[in-house]
C-alpha cells in the first residue's frame, strides 16, 4: 500500500466518523457505530469502510442497511469536505473485532480472577 493511499484511507475514517456523529440523522443508525477502517483501491475509485456496531444483531442490520442507504449522501458530503478529484464508492462491511476484543478481554479477565463462567449463553458471545 503506498503512502497515499495510506493518507487517503486515514482521512476517509476521519471525515466518515465525523458525518456520521454529526450529520447523519438516520434513526437505524443509533448507538456504538464506529469506522474502524478504510481501505481504498489502488485506483481510489472504491473503499471497503468497515464498521462496528454495538447491539443486538438486528441493530447490526439496520446500521448496515441505514449506512448504504446514506451511501449518497456521505458521498456528496466528502466531495464537499475533501479535495479529491474521485470520491471513492463507498461498501460498508460488518466489523466486529471491537466486540470480539471485549468479549476476549471479559474471559481473560474471569481466568485471572477466577470467577467462574457462566452458563453457555450465545447472547454472550461476539456473535450474537
Amino acid at each position: 500500500m503506498t503512502r497515499r493511499t495510506l493518507r487517503v484511507n486515514a482521512l476517509l475514517r476521519e471525515e466518515l466518523s465525523r458525518l456520521l456523529t454529526l450529520e447523519l440523522k438516520d434513526p437505524r443508525i443509533r448507538g456504538f457505530v464506529t469506522i474502524t477502517e478504510v481501505e481504498t483501491s489502488s485506483d481510489l475509485r472504491h473503499a471497503k469502510v468497515f464498521v462496528s456496531v454495538m447491539g443486538q444483531k438486528e441493530d447490526k442490520q439496520d446500521a448496515l442497511e441505514g449506512l448504504a442507504a446514506a451511501q449518497g449522501f456521505l458521498r456528496r458530503e466528502l466531495k464537499e469536505r475533501l479535495s479529491m478529484k474521485i470520491i471513492p464508492e463507498l461498501s460498508f462491511i460488518k466489523d466486529d473485532s471491537l466486540e470480539q476484543g471485549a468479549y476476549l478481554s471479559n474471559l481473560i479477565q474471569r481466568v485471572t480472577h477466577g470467577t467462574p463462567e457462566p452458563p453457555d449463553d450465545k447472547s454472550s458471545s461476539p456473535s450474537g
